[in-house]
């Protein structure tokens, strides 16, 4: 794989600032580059103009220009001219139908191809897996396809957790990835805690941080320890 992806499961860990947790992980996945371009479309409550001036006000102590691709003349052009590439959290179903409207996907793909960096959070990571069928969201809004940009082999379930708050009686998250297994028992799905990261580079996937993940796979639920590869 040319693939260099950065997945993180969230943009904050408990109660500290946006990104802050990542700042280093990103700064080393970026290296030399200095200049991203961000993909605000999964912001829905908040302009596409004050979410991209939230990256830009938490990238800043990294000297990262971050550009919003809703910005560009065409946005097609601003990823195939990209040095990295960044999509945030937000409503998954949003995101998708955005990319697909702007027609992204290929170019998106074509550019991760191509080695440039590929930083997600939350919907951002969800997207880089093979569809969105894993995602926490709300479907406000109906794309064209669930398929996604298909990064890696796999689904990819952001914000995972295993608690369970008292009183409740709805489905929990894993009951919802069971139900996933038996209709598509041959899709793995990484279950990704908040804090942690996914980190693909020259063909090595790992975990980044400090918690476990979970594989689910076939009705089976097996640990993902950080700093060892994940294979599929």
């Amino acid at each position: 794989m040319k693939a260099n992806l950065l997945l993180l499961s969230s943009s904050r860990v408990g109660s500290t600032d946006y990104l802050a947790h990542a700042r280093e992980w990103i700064a080393a996945h970026l290296g030399d580059i200095k200049e991203l371009l961000f993909i605000p479309y999964a912001g829905v409550s908040i302009s596409y103009d004050e979410y991209t001036h939230m990256v830009q006000s938490a990238l800043q102590p990294l000297n990262i220009k971050v550009t919003g691709i809703h910005q560009a003349e065409d946005a097609k052009i601003a990823v195939e001219q990209a040095q990295a590439i960044a999509i945030g959290g937000g409503n998954t179903f949003h995101l998708l139908n955005e990319l697909y409207a702007q027609q992204l996907i290929p170019a998106i793909q074509q550019r991760v191809n191509d080695s440039v960096p590929y930083i997600g959070w939350s919907a951002g990571s969800n997207v880089a897996g093979l569809t969105i069928r894993t995602t926490n969201d709300m479907p406000i809004i109906e794309p064209p396809s669930f398929a996604a940009l298909a990064l890696l082999p796999c689904q990819i379930n952001p914000h995972y957790t295993d608690y369970i708050a008292p009183g409740h009686n709805g489905e929990t998250r894993e009951q919802r990835l069971q139900e996933f297994m038996v209709v598509n028992p041959d899709v793995p799905v990484l279950g990704i805690i908040e804090g942690t990261a996914l980190k693909l580079n020259q063909g090595k996937l790992t975990l980044l941080g400090t918690e476990d993940g979970w594989y689910f796979k076939g009705g089976h639920k097996i640990a993902m320890k950080c700093g060892e590869e994940i294979n599929f």
